[in-house]
């Protein structure tokens, strides 16, 4: 009898065993049904700060929407980041392809109008002596071949010229000759002395004429001053050929040589493109400016181009052929290295060092890190770089506990 009931008791026991195993096991199938519907949420991150984490939606310090990670994710690439579309719509984030080609040696810069020196004229006298009359009195004044330029009192050029005259009355030819010959030393003009000899009279006053046509450079005199032959009286220019002394970087000094071709464009006169060539290349640089100095050549019909204008130069230099390049604007320099981020796709970026090489008008050849075909982020790549340089600080961190 004992025995039975003991049997029923079990036999009750394991039933409600089963009832209770059963209640306790149908939900727990239930919610797997509805995870495996897809990956598990590990933690949600704010996207411009991934030390912001919460465990469930909401909103950043900075007001964004949080970023979900899941599970899988967090065994990603070094450096890659993910940003969701609608912010990266937002913050108008624009690529371009890293293109392999042709990358001419391009030197945009600045240049100033300046005289040909070569037709430059500085005039000096030859003796002591005073400025007696000056027919020029301003810097800039028009000057025209045989114009009177100055006069001249000196006691040197009329003792010379009374000797001249003792020479002719005593017939003396040897004396004669050499008389003639001091006064064409000391600057006395050929139809100056043909002059005395035919008048037999000294003149006073010695005229200075213009060698050519032209306007006043310098002028370093006033009426009544007293010169010598170390006084530079004044000098005069001529304008129907101008320089273009143009400055170009240090970096870009050995794109440069005489015979390439080069435009120049100055704001006096929009939208007209002067075309010339490289006339020299200084041999040093600029101490204060560490520019190299670069001469073009211009003629100036109807003297348009005047002295120290501003102009933009273009210089055209060799190419450089089966060069990876990339937009000027994709490049973030650093102190010591330089970044271009890299579009994975899927909202995916890479921060990625890089060897850059010329920089040629708005592209910027890549030697090292970057391959053709590759899209660089040409617009807001430093807020991904930012961040992107946050997560491998991290880890980091994390390797070194």
């Amino acid at each position: 009898m004992n025995s039975r009931i003991a049997v029923i008791v079990a036999i009750a026991v394991t039933l409600m065993i089963g009832i209770l195993v059963g209640r306790s096991w149908a939900p727990v199938q239930g919610g797997g049904s509805e995870e495996d519907s897809g990956p598990e949420v590990l933690y949600w991150v704010a996207p411009m700060d991934p030390n912001y984490r919460r465990d469930e939606p909401g909103k950043s310090p900075m007001g964004m929407d949080l970023v979900p990670v899941y599970a899988g994710d967090e065994g990603a690439e070094r450096g890659v980041v993910s940003i969701d579309p609608t912010l990266l719509n937002n913050l108008g984030v624009r690529t371009a392809l890293a293109e392999r080609g042709t990358l001419p040696r391009r030197i945009e810069t600045v240049g100033y109008i300046g005289y040909d020196e070569d037709t430059l004229q500085h005039v000096h006298t030859r003796v002591d002596g005073w400025i007696e009359k000056l027919a020029t009195t301003a810097t800039g004044d028009p000057v025209t071949k045989g114009q009177l330029l100055f006069e001249l009192y000196s006691p040197t050029l009329v003792n010379a010229q009374q000797e001249l005259l003792a020479a002719l009355a005593s017939n003396n030819t040897v004396l004669r000759n050499a008389s003639r010959d001091r006064l064409t030393a000391l600057g006395v003009t050929t139809a100056e002395i043909r002059r005395l000899e035919k008048e037999r009279e000294a003149s006073q006053r010695v005229r200075v004429y213009a060698q050519s046509d032209g306007v006043i450079a310098h002028l370093g005199v006033r009426e009544g001053i007293f010169v010598t032959p170390a006084t530079e009286v004044m000098s005069v220019a001529r304008l129907d050929r101008v320089w273009v002394l143009a400055e170009v970087f240090e970096r870009q000094s050995a794109w440069v040589e005489p015979g390439q071709e080069a435009t120049v464009e100055l704001d006096y006169l929009p939208g007209k493109l002067l075309r010339g060539t490289v006339d020299y290349v200084y041999p040093e640089l600029d101490p204060q400016t560490r520019t190299l100095k670069v001469r073009l050549r211009f003629d100036n019909e109807g003297e348009t181009l005047r002295p120290n204008m501003f102009a933009r130069v273009v210089i055209d230099g060799s190419a450089i052929d089966n060069i990876v390049h990339v937009p000027r604007e994709a490049l973030i320099r650093g102190g010591s290295s330089s970044r271009v981020v890299v579009a994975l796709g899927d909202g995916r970026f890479q921060s990625r060092e890089v060897l850059i090489g010329i920089e040629s008008g708005d592209r910027v050849a890549v030697r090292r890190g970057l391959k053709e075909g590759e899209r660089v982020v040409t617009s807001a790549q430093f807020l991904i770089d930012s961040e992107s340089n946050i997560d491998v600080a991290l880890e980091r961190m994390e390797s070194a506990r």
